[in-house]
């Protein structure tokens, strides 16, 4: 007779909708995972790629034994070896370079798993304990977060639920059917009842299609039209001064800046009508109540921070706050009293406080030689939940400090990922199936249990597990680093949340007002939301690095604005390896309008090369109108590996970074196309 059993889980992924799961397991498989229906942001729903996790679980490239490797970097040329053999070698070789200079020791990970246990828990401890330098995590969302912290005091927003009560949403720089898909089914109930949506995005997205109207700005010109809109809001009197006067500093000074934007400058900078930008601020003051769903997309660019910082001025300014389905979200994760000291335990650094290297510039960090302002040369180098060679900006640069003979490279990883191709050890990790783990959510006002449904496949590890094995083999003899995993997951939250409720039941609500700002309280110092803090002043625009604008000499040279979000089946690099979902996607594509493409003479399934001075990327034109004139959409992010000359379209992007929060600028890009 077959066992049959049901576990509750969470889903792992970079996404807001952080999804409640029911999975099925059968005499120890697990055959089958589901949305939970009772969890009011899941609703029983799950989007395509997670719905397939058991076929990543099941994978028959999945790694599941230690490797070390055998052949040149990235050659990907490995040998089996034992766990205590892998340990024992990946121990001695760090207690080395530390004893030189611990800060030649740095950590990479970033959000293969949002679980606060497997993401950044002993794994924290372990190099705090070393002493290695710490890692600035930015590549995703530090600009938008900065930019919530400098306006609201935290990243806060409204309830993903209520959306369904708007009368207006304007969905701002995100391609929700494929990235954010539970707020869209309540966004679609909205329509349903009359709402309006509005899709703001320079590419015609599948979003887009299903909004009554798509606004298609030129990249990075997001705090442009924030502006526009400000100033008409302004001028046609359909300021809640009640509300701003109560609620917020700072209004003079940015009404100062504003002042400037009228609808044809802000039309010109962006490459929309005049009549667009009126007709936007009509919309969004007069249809009540207004929601804003602003996704990370548009802060990926040089004032992508400023932008922010405007469009979370916007429900302030028409009191939007002040009904449940009125604001904004970007995120919510600072709903979540999560106690990070706790967790990571930063106290045991041994001396003091480690460099800090944003992991933005990873590519210009491994290239660097020992200097009194960079301290001393990265030797050693441990990636977990994260695969930097294909995600990291200007990826020639990182190709080429991974390549590094003299780099020590350890990679956690459930395949053989570009990044672990330069490995020299890469050890085998559990996936969410396989482990406990328990979540915050970026996307609403919930916390998860990750229960493991199934034994770890072969000789998978969980990260905890790794971590506390090199602690005991440096001879780390703190309390801390004997915490199983299941007392980190009780540690995560503190007195906060019944821990044991939270087991039972899977999932908890956060105890957040329906409306968290109808009467102000921000988490600022004074709990007013702040539109010009003393270190920032009032925002303006901050134009792209490139653009035909602020770039004009290069712009004649490279005319053509490249952005690269992700495909509608990749979680960034995650699914690129399931067969199921890259049969969907096809192959590398780079998306044109037909107007640029006539202009070039290239047709529609051609091979061809974009470029700029920093590199070459090739790969099938697909001439579409979902490209606006002047912009090309180069879809992600594929492993460079199925790419068709091993390279993806970061070999085009560069370092750089956004004006606040440190993050990188993928969107802020200039090329050209010909043929290849």
């Amino acid at each position: 007779m077959t066992e049959k059993r049901f576990v509750r889980a969470a889903c792992p992924h970079d996404c807001p909708d952080t999804c409640a799961i029911r999975v099925t397991v059968e005499d120890g498989v697990a055959v089958r995972v589901q949305g939970d229906p009772d969890h009011p942001p899941t609703h029983g729903a799950l989007c395509t790629k997670v719905a397939r996790y058991p076929e990543r679980t099941y994978h028959p490239e999945r790694l599941l034994h230690p490797l070390r490797r055998v052949g040149p970097k990235g050659a990907g040329h490995m040998e089996r070896v034992g766990w205590d053999e892998a340990l024992d070698e990946i121990a001695s070789r760090l207690g080395r370079i530390a004893a030189r200079d611990p800060a030649a020791i740095l950590p990479y990970s970033y959000a293969g798993t949002m679980g606060l246990v497997q993401g950044d828990s002993m794994s924290a401890r372990f190099f705090h304990r070393l002493g290695a330098s710490l890692l600035d995590r930015t590549i995703c969302a530090s600009a938008g977060a900065a930019a919530l912290d400098a306006t609201y005091g935290d990243r806060v927003g409204m309830h993903v639920e209520r959306y369904v009560d708007s009368r207006v949403i304007l969905i701002w720089g995100s391609n929700s059917i494929a990235s954010n898909l539970h707020f869209w089914s309540f966004a679609q109930q909205a329509k349903r009842a009359g709402a309006k949506l509005i899709c703001i995005d320079p590419r015609r997205t599948e979003t887009a299609d299903r909004c009554h109207q798509h606004v298609a700005l030129l990249p990075g010109t997001d705090g442009a039209l924030a502006l526009g809109l400000i100033r008409e809001i302004d001028t046609r009197g359909w300021i809640d001064r009640d509300y701003v006067e109560a609620h917020t500093d700072g209004w003079p000074a940015l009404r100062a800046v504003a002042s400037a934007w009228t609808p044809e400058r802000t039309a010109a900078v962006c490459g929309i009508g005049a009549e667009e930008v009126r007709g936007l601020a009509q919309d969004y003051a007069t249809l009540r109540p207004a929601a804003i769903r602003l996704n990370y997309g548009m802060q990926r660019t040089h004032g992508g921070g400023s932008a922010v910082r405007l469009i979370a001025a916007l429900p302030c300014l028409i009191g939007a706050w002040r009904d449940p389905a009125g604001g904004m979200l970007l995120s919510a994760s600072g709903f979540a009293p999560t106690d990070s000291q706790r967790l990571r335990r930063p106290d045991l650094i041994p001396g003091p406080t480690p460099r800090t290297v944003n992991m933005s510039t990873i590519g210009d960090a491994l290239l660097a030689d020992a200097s009194p302002a960079f301290g001393p040369r990265i030797d050693a180098l441990v990636v977990y939940n994260s695969n930097p060679v294909a995600v990291a900006p200007e990826s020639p640069k990182v190709v080429r400090g991974f390549a590094r003979e003299d780099l020590f490279t350890v990679v956690l990883e459930h395949f053989q990922t570009d990044t672990a191709d330069y490995a020299d050890f890469v050890l085998p990790a559990t996936t969410q199936l396989e482990h406990f783990d328990v979540h915050k959510s970026y996307g609403h006002a919930y916390v998860l249990v990750n229960e493991p449904a199934i034994a770890p496949l072969g000789e998978a590890r969980p990260n905890t597990a790794v971590f506390r094995a090199l602690a005991s083999r440096c001879g780390f003899t703190d309390a801390c680093f004997r915490d199983d995993d299941v007392t980190i997951g009780s540690q995560a939250f503190g007195d906060a949340i019944d821990f044991e409720r939270l087991r039972r039941d899977g999932w908890i609500r956060l105890p957040i007002a329906d409306a968290p700002f109808a009467a102000g309280g921000f988490a600022t110092a004074n709990g007013r939301a702040q539109f010009a803090p003393p270190s920032l002043g009032p925002a303006d625009h901050v134009p792209p690095y490139e653009s035909a604008l602020s770039a004009p000499a290069l712009a004649r040279r490279y005319p053509l604005a490249m952005i690269s979000p992700p495909a509608r089946h990749f979680l960034n690099s995650t699914f690129v390896n399931v067969r199921s979902l890259r049969s969907i996607e096809g192959e590398p594509l780079l998306e044109m309008h037909p107007l640029d493409a006539g202009a070039r003479v290239l047709e529609d399934g051609q091979l061809v090369r974009a470029y700029n001075d920093r590199g070459e990327y090739r790969c099938r034109l697909r001439v579409s109108d979902r490209a606006r004139p002047g912009v090309v959409v180069g879809l992600g992010v594929w492993w460079r590996k199925f790419g068709v000359a091993g390279t993806n379209a970061n070999e085009l992007t560069h370092q750089r970074l956004t004006d606040i929060g440190r993050a990188p600028t993928f969107y802020d890009c200039l090329v050209e196309v010909a043929a290849a």
